[in-house]
């Protein structure tokens, strides 16, 4: 009889459970970790954003660099030029001009805009209303199975706010980086109409330049330059624009003081050549600030 009692109790408890569990559905099964990794969006690095510290900038005091700009990005910059030459009068007349600054300056303001990979355009105007717009190309970049860097360059240029004395310039930059710590430059250039005399026709109304530049960085962030536009052919007035410089470079801006012989900051003013008197060059102190958006 207890046996008997036993087992029912036992069979009770069993249907019990039976019940309650079929009553609840089957037990959920764990959820599957999603897999975050998958969903994330995709971020591919652009090199041409990185920081080349041989190349810093887009110019060196006037001619360009093969530095790429990355595509729909920009950058700025503004050149000074004062006009007063550094060996006009004694050292106290200097100082008493302030170092040039009451005298004025040629001023320029630049803008750069990256149109897609290794494609670069720019507006430059100066305060003499001179407007150049140019085109750069990075045709082939230097690596360890070519020695230089190739951009090719076309411009044009024009006075009075690009309405008059219209000079096209087409050329190439070469470039050769020596590791992180300089870079050098060759840039044959032609520009045309350079003896733009209103209404007249000349024999030689074009220049063909060899723009030689150079920039060593001598600290972290400061570097030296100095660059010259020898004409080589063609129109070829005054001398040939040279121009030293230091400069400090901090993030995205650029910080250059610079001597020229010249106030020339585009192709056609440096055709035109630096200027001369009593058989020797005059130098201008000057500055310019760049600054770049990515």
């Amino acid at each position: 009889m207890k046996l008997f009692v036993t087992l029912t109790t036992i069979a009770l408890v069993v249907a019990t459970s039976v019940s309650t569990v079929s009553a609840q559905g089957p037990a959920p099964e764990p959820e599957k970790p999603v897999a975050t990794d998958a969903l994330a969006p995709v971020v591919q690095d652009d090199p041409d954003q990185d920081v080349n510290l041989a190349q810093p900038d887009f110019t060196l005091a006037a001619l360009p660099t093969t530095l790429r700009l990355p595509r729909y990005k920009s950058a700025f910059r503004i050149t000074h030029r004062f006009n007063r030459p550094v060996g006009q009068g004694d050292i106290g007349d200097f100082f008493s001009d302030a170092f040039g600054l009451d005298n004025g300056s040629f001023i320029g303001f630049e803008y750069r805009f990256g149109v897609f990979r290794g494609a670069q355009v720019s507006f430059h105007r100066t305060s003499d209303k001179t407007i150049q717009f140019l085109g750069q190309y990075d045709l082939k970049a230097q690596s360890a199975s070519f020695p230089v860097g190739i951009n090719l360059i076309a411009a044009i240029e024009g006075a009075d706010n690009l309405t008059e004395n219209h000079s096209p310039t087409l050329g190439v930059a070469l470039s050769r980086e020596v590791g992180q710590h300089a870079a050098l430059y060759v840039e044959p250039l032609w520009v045309n109409n350079t003896n733009s005399l209103p209404q007249e026709l000349v024999d030689d109304n074009s220049t063909f330049l060899v723009g030689l530049g150079a920039r060593v960085r001598v600290r972290p962030t400061v570097y030296l330059v100095v660059e010259a536009s020898p004409r080589v052919a063609g129109y070829d007035p005054g001398a040939t624009q040279a121009s030293f410089a230091i400069e400090k470079r901090s993030g995205g801006h650029s910080f250059q003081l610079n001597l020229s012989n010249g106030l020339g900051t585009t192709f056609g003013q440096l055709a035109r050549g630096g200027f001369s008197r009593d058989d020797r060059n005059d130098w201008y102190l000057g500055f310019s600030i760049s600054r770049k958006f990515y």
